[in-house]
């Protein structure tokens, strides 16, 4: 018998809600910055409003990151099988991904080391490579797990994976990387605009009411999309406490498949319309400037957006376009029953620890940043 207090299924359940838990928590909290890094050579214009806008997430950045590194990890322990499956077969855009990002550390440090400016627009621009590349590469991997990745397994179960980095780039999955792109964008704006002044205020707000509209533009465009492309379906019986086998399962492909978790539950619902009107109040917050409610209105929105590629997919993680019944599910792409069991006894320890930080650190960062502000911090950037 068992001395786990948790059966297996419950504990794969909770997992799957954790990993969304840390993937929503650094759209939110990372998406800030991506997207303040985004905005930064159009909505400041002068060296001096870069720095303003440089100084707003710059004593926060790097604490933001550990959502990601937090989700990877869960990625990698908690789901084997998908780490390996995504982390080699999207090698390359990884590694974009990467290179984005560490434009940013190197770029809050080097910019002013010179007055030079061409050295320090090199840099904004630089930023600028750090927040777009990321928030747009990030949803092209979401529009390809909806599409389906082409790998397989062997009989001795080793990974195949036979796409390439230009394969990637279909349609939807471009079409995918503009809504996240939208989304990251417009919660930029709302933090310029909640903790800024003046005509970096204005053009914050210019900027994010045009992404946050595009954003539900495309975001509709996308459900009408998956709405007629195909989805995929586990067809054979679903042992939720089984052993990891992915092979173990029939798939097939369905018409409008995605779209048939909202049936079978119908309080999944809830993520497309809490994405919706998330954005719709952060649009509104911007026009009339109540900061708290375009702030709010975007994290809501992000979450409903991150929600529901989450549970279309459900259980799925990542389809197989080229042997569908390969596909990683929830069900065979988990680690042992022992080991998620420890990990979450960690995690109950640990992410408490991470939230209380994150709400001292930003309680003692927040404040309107201004020039003014600046002079009087030797450490400002």
């Amino acid at each position: 018998m068992s001395t786990i207090p948790l059966d297996y299924e419950t504990l794969r359940l909770i997992w799957w809600l954790l990993l969304g838990v840390l993937l929503i928590g650094f759209a939110i909290m990372g998406g800030r910055d991506l997207g303040v890094g985004a905005l930064l050579p159009f909505v400041a214009r002068t060296d001096e409003e870069r720095r303003v806008l440089l100084n707003l997430i710059g004593p926060t950045w790097e604490g933001n990151q550990v959502w990601l590194i937090l989700g990877g990890g869960a990625i990698f322990a908690a789901f084997p099988p998908l780490y390996a499956v995504s982390f080699s077969g999207f090698y390359l855009a990884m590694i974009v991904i990467l290179l984005a990002l560490i434009l940013r550390p190197v770029g809050f440090k080097f910019r002013g080391k010179i007055e030079d400016p061409r050295w320090r627009s090199a840099w904004d621009w630089g930023l600028f490579i750090g927040g777009f590349v990321p928030a747009l590469i990030m949803g092209v991997a979401v529009g390809n797990v909806l599409l389906g990745a082409p790998f397989h397994f062997d009989d001795s179960m080793r990974i195949f994976y036979t796409g390439n980095f230009f394969q990637l780039l279909m349609p939807f999955a471009l079409l995918a990387g503009l809504v996240s792109l939208g989304m990251i964008v417009t919660h930029g704006a709302t933090l310029i605009l909640g903790r800024t002044e003046g005509i970096l205020a204005q053009r914050a707000q210019t900027y994010g009411i045009w992404a946050g509209l595009g954003t539900l533009a495309l975001f509709a465009l996308g459900g009408v999309w998956v709405a007629f492309m195909n989805g995929y379906a586990v067809t054979s019986a679903i042992d939720p406490n089984g052993p990891i086998n992915p092979l173990g399962k029939t798939v097939e492909l369905v018409q409008g498949g995605w779209l048939s978790n909202y049936g079978t539950y119908p309080w999944m619902m809830a993520a497309p319309a809490l994405g919706f009107v998330g954005m719709a109040l952060a649009v509104l917050g911007l026009m009339g400037r109540y900061r708290w409610l375009a702030y709010l209105g975007s994290s809501a929105g992000i979450f409903g957006i991150v929600s529901t590629a989450g549970v279309s997919v459900f259980p799925f993680f990542l389809p197989s376009s080229t042997m569908p019944n390969a596909g990683l599910t929830l069900w065979d792409a988990s680690s042992s029953h022992m080991t998620l069991f420890i990990m979450l006894l960690a995690t109950l320890v640990f992410l408490p620890i991470v939230l209380l930080y994150t709400a001292w650190v930003f309680r003692v960062m927040r404040g309107t940043v201004t020039p003014e502000s600046l002079g009087k911090n030797p450490n400002a950037y």
